[in-house]
């Protein structure tokens, strides 16, 4: 009794052992990458960003634009940017499951476990439709990506200029005070904002503040975060098409099984009718 269910177990463990290597080959890897990829993308680029614009805000009210009216546009420019920022991270949210359930349902490994499967001319059509979102999505996370360089390079050439400063050769010179940065010529603040160019020392301690760092390279790890979704999105293109044209193979073969059954059943009736009248002759 014992040495039987010692090979009980045995078989349930083998049996156990199977089903997870089957439902492991029925993973779909490469959209599993591409969501992986795409939520973090997002969520750096979103949460970052965020917090980044916040930062940005605070540095124009404090050193660049004291006054309230000359940045009024800007700042309700900056808190809708904020408001598309949540809208963008609940849609990719909800997108990435349902691109990731799409690869779920088109891999060739569940085919494998659930056995043979029908595809519908509404099934080909979600895939199509799917590949064409997705290329869209791809071609405006691109514009997003170089949107999203901007304020580094702004931010970029801000700090370069204090390095500069900064620098044995003109720390302590008189014409350190002339070393300026003049956010004006950037467009996101009118020439008549005051004081909106700032010099020297003063211009040192804004970049020493809290708020410049955190903003600046918040602004780098958006702007790598847009570059991951770029990469994850042409990711989702080439496996969405790799699908679509799945389903189109396996359409056509569904139409020649079909044809050849047909085909075979109207032979079998062909034989069977001749038996038939061979049989009433004799």
């Amino acid at each position: 009794t014992s040495r039987r269910g010692q090979m009980e177990a045995g078989e349930e463990e083998d049996c156990c052992f199977e089903c997870c290597i089957k439902c492991l080959g029925g993973v779909p890897y490469a959209s599993l990458v591409a969501t992986i990829l795409c939520f973090s993308g997002v969520a750096l680029f979103c949460g970052c960003g965020h917090v980044a614009l916040a930062g940005t805000v605070a540095i124009l009210e404090q050193h660049f634009s004291t006054n309230t009216s000359d940045h009024a546009l800007l700042s309700e420019v900056i808190q809708l940017m904020q408001y598309v920022i949540y809208g963008i991270a609940s849609f990719f949210f909800l997108y990435g499951i349902i691109l990731l359930a799409e690869g779920f349902y088109t891999t060739s490994a569940v085919k494998e476990l659930h056995g043979e499967f029908k595809t519908t001319a509404c099934g080909r059509c979600i895939s199509g439709m799917f590949v064409f979102l997705t290329y869209v999505l791809g071609v405006a996370w691109l514009g997003v990506f170089g949107f999203s360089a901007v304020p580094v390079f702004m931010f970029y050439n801000i700090w370069s200029t204090c390095e500069v400063i900064k620098s044995p050769q003109t720390n302590g010179t008189t014409g350190v005070e002339q070393i300026c940065v003049d956010i004006r010529q950037y467009g996101i603040i009118p020439w008549n904002a005051f004081p909106g160019k700032i010099c020297g020392s003063a211009l040192e301690n804004i970049c020493n503040t809290n708020e410049f760092y955190m903003s600046y390279h918040l602004f780098i790890v958006a702007c790598a975060g847009a570059g991951a979704t770029v990469i994850a999105l042409i990711h989702f293109l080439m496996i969405l098409s790799s699908n679509w044209a799945y389903l189109k193979d396996a359409s056509k073969m569904q139409a020649y099984q079909d044809i050849k059954a047909k085909e075979e059943q109207e032979l079998q009736d062909i034989q069977s009718r001749s038996k038939e009248q061979l049989n009433s002759y004799t």
